[in-house]
């Protein structure tokens, strides 16, 4: 279904590169429903103030809206096991990471890669496209005095279960980006490194880039552990943790 189709089943107009037709989520007397097409992709807006989901419903509703720009992701990526959104300040989506198992039996603890996703307005795209880069947990960190980065959403979810705020960002080690370095302005930053030469090299980076901002920043090895997950699997505890960190040195701003 193009716009050209969804205009003309709406006996709509061509007005330049787009097309005229009267709104079919509200009494439209005069045609307010601009339809338009961008790289393979209907765009819908009514400039009398519908929502755009309820537009689009009611185009669903008449068969009119193609369900294929939804883009479900291939089959050999596998099936999605488990999502972490990313949101604004406000806690408004951006977009998710999705963690796939994959279509085969996967080696122990390996639960296939992670992919970025963002709604569209009628579903999701893959990708990040042109959508705002931010730290996982946003509105938490800047509730925070005292936040942990560790590498991976897996491992702030696990410090999250023990009463700790963390962020992380996305894309894994080498991905951290200068403009998450100011949402730590005043803040106690404790990072934890995955055991390993590039979660070594991505700690030392963002030590570089908040020790401007922060308060104080740590970066703190976890003895006989890939990670924080890794950790507290092995029966660790919050208290340990905390006496891990009270004798940890520090650099602060």
């Amino acid at each position: 279904m193009t716009a050209a189709e969804i205009a003309a089943a709406l006996e709509g107009k061509r007005s330049g590169r787009q097309f005229l037709a009267r709104c079919p989520a509200h009494d439209d007397l005069n045609p307010s429903l601009s339809i338009a097409e961008r790289d393979g992709k209907v765009l819908v807006k009514c400039f009398a103030g519908c929502e755009q989901t309820d537009v689009i419903d009611q185009l669903k509703v008449r068969g009119l809206w193609p369900e294929s720009s939804r883009r479900e992701h291939p089959p050999e990526w596998g099936t999605i096991f488990r999502t972490y959104d990313y949101t604004d300040e406000n806690g408004t989506l951006l977009y998710q990471i999705c963690r796939f198992v994959p279509p085969y039996e996967p080696p122990p603890k390996e639960w296939g890669k992670c992919k970025p996703r963002r709604p569209d307005g009628c579903g999701w795209r893959w990708g990040y496209g042109n959508v705002r880069r931010v730290v996982y947990r946003l509105p938490e960190l800047l509730e925070a005095p005292i936040v942990f980065v560790p590498e991976g959403e897996k491992d702030c979810e696990s410090l999250r279960e023990y009463g700790f705020v963390a962020t992380t960002n996305s894309g894994g080690a080498e991905s951290w980006r200068e403009e998450f370095n100011p949402f730590f302005v005043g803040r106690q930053v404790i990072i934890l490194p995955d055991d390993d030469p590039p979660g070594w090299k991505q700690a030392l980076r963002i030590a570089r880039g908040v020790l401007p901002y922060a308060a104080a920043v740590s970066i703190l090895e976890l003895p006989g552990a890939k990670d924080i997950s890794d950790w507290f699997a092995h029966g660790h505890s919050e208290v340990e943790l905390l006496a891990l960190l009270k004798g940890a040195p520090h650099a602060a701003h």
